[in-house]
């Protein structure tokens, strides 16, 4: 079976805006990734490795949310599931936070830290690097309900995309850019709704057949 790691934080982990819940594991995009891929198969041939946190950032430490350096945690989440064929990755969202006075070409160099160290890894196939796709977050929106922690990172956030697909050159990672194809809720401004969860996993589906 090819594995497939998706890394991220709250919209990986399945944060239910408006609600603080979970979205069931039919509904999260990883979840419904894996049952797209091996739809019309007779065999599943597609595993998908959920590793989403919430407040999760590239390669900060939070002083306020502990342990969310997705960085120093990165290679042994890798170690744990190898061998892995695809490691997507889908953060930048929470390093827009304010505490971190963050700009969009800073997030995009923690994004290529965590790209070079997938690459260097040696967790793909015959100890081989896996490939890695970036996944841009969305834009963010004004938020009703994170507005301190958030407050001017919507602006910010629209910038995200064009130093993420600079880094993927640079670096031959794949790139997505899902603000083209999702929008987060207004009911916060962050996180995704359930159609979202569902139309990102198709896209990525698309994606990922075509990287193996």
């Amino acid at each position: 079976m090819k594995t497939i790691l998706c890394y991220g934080d709250s919209n990986t982990y399945g944060y239910i805006p408006g609600t603080g819940g979970r979205y069931d594991h039919r509904t999260r995009w990883p979840m419904a990734l894996e049952r797209i891929l091996n739809r019309d198969a007779d065999e599943a041939e597609w595993w998908v490795d959920e590793e989403g946190l919430n407040g999760r950032t590239t390669c900060f430490d939070d002083p306020v949310e502990l342990y969310r350096n997705g960085l120093r945690h990165l290679v042994p989440v890798l170690k744990s599931h190898k061998p892995l064929d695809i490691v997507a990755v889908m953060l930048g969202t929470n390093d827009l936070k304010r505490r971190f006075n963050p700009s969009p070409y800073d997030v995009s160099q923690g994004m290529l830290n965590l790209v070079k160290a997938i690459q260097y890894s040696e967790t793909g196939p015959q100890d081989g690097p896996p490939k890695v796709l970036v996944i841009c977050p969305p834009p963010l929106l004004d938020s009703p309900v994170f507005g301190d922690i958030f407050r001017g990172s919507a602006a910010l956030s629209k910038h995200l995309s064009h130093f993420y697909m600079q880094i993927c050159l640079e670096s031959g990672a794949a790139f997505l850019d899902s603000g083209a194809v999702i929008k987060v809720s207004p009911a916060d401004g962050v996180h995704l709704g359930a159609p979202e969860h569902l139309r990102l996993a198709e896209t990525v589906a698309e994606i990922v057949r075509g990287m193996v």
